[in-house]
């Protein structure tokens, strides 16, 4: 049986991304996958070998649209640390109800909760996918410490580890079925934090 196109299989993909984050790892039969995707079983193995492996280009699709928007946010950013304020305030925007929908926790933390010890390789696979991200923001950090924003004695890699721990928190923060502007203003809060750390 033939491959779907590109385009095609980018867009089952991005369906899967939906389906997955919402339902979870576990809870997300091949019946689910072939409704949501729209494809036959067929086609779903020749596309994507199984579910392990459908699962596995999800999560990475996932972490390829975080990367992206903390790239946009540094890019866009008048500094480097308006950009990571920025990156904070543009991730409360998907904890918001919309629509009816209830706001979704980050995939990732989601997955490393509900994964068995039994499946070894997903863990791995989430937890390569953070440590890239914490890297992400400890050389951003640099290139700020080095434009003079942060001040010398700052260790990036650490706030780097501090700055991930909070943006996770935000996103299992979703969880609660608070004001939407709450979110915000807890991803302001947290941006505010980052003046410790700047040059006087």
């Amino acid at each position: 049986m033939p491959r779907p196109a590109r385009h095609d299989r980018q867009q089952a993909l991005e369906r899967a991304v939906d389906l997955f984050w919402e339902r979870g790892y576990h809870a997300t039969s091949m019946k689910h996958i072939e409704r949501a995707l729209d494809m036959r079983p067929g086609s779903l193995y020749a596309t994507f070998g199984s579910k392990e492996g459908l699962f596995s280009e999800v999560l990475n699709r996932y972490a390829e649209q975080m990367a992206d928007e903390l790239s946009r946010c540094l890019q866009d950013g008048e500094t480097g640390l308006q950009g990571f304020r920025d990156y904070l305030l543009a991730l409360a925007g998907p904890c918001q109800w919309r629509n009816g929908a209830p706001p979704r926790a980050c995939m990732l933390i989601k997955t490393l909760l509900e994964v068995n010890p039994e499946d070894p390789q997903l863990r791995a696979q989430v937890d390569r996918i953070l440590g890239l991200m914490e890297q992400r923001f400890a050389a951003a950090l640099k290139q700020a410490q080095a434009a003079g924003e942060l001040r010398p004695e700052v260790d990036c890699q650490r706030l780097a580890r501090l700055l991930q721990a909070q943006v996770i928190g935000l996103r299992c923060f979703t969880e609660r079925a608070i004001e939407p502007a709450h979110f915000v203003e807890l991803a302001d809060d947290m941006g505010a934090l980052l003046a410790i750390y700047q040059t006087p």
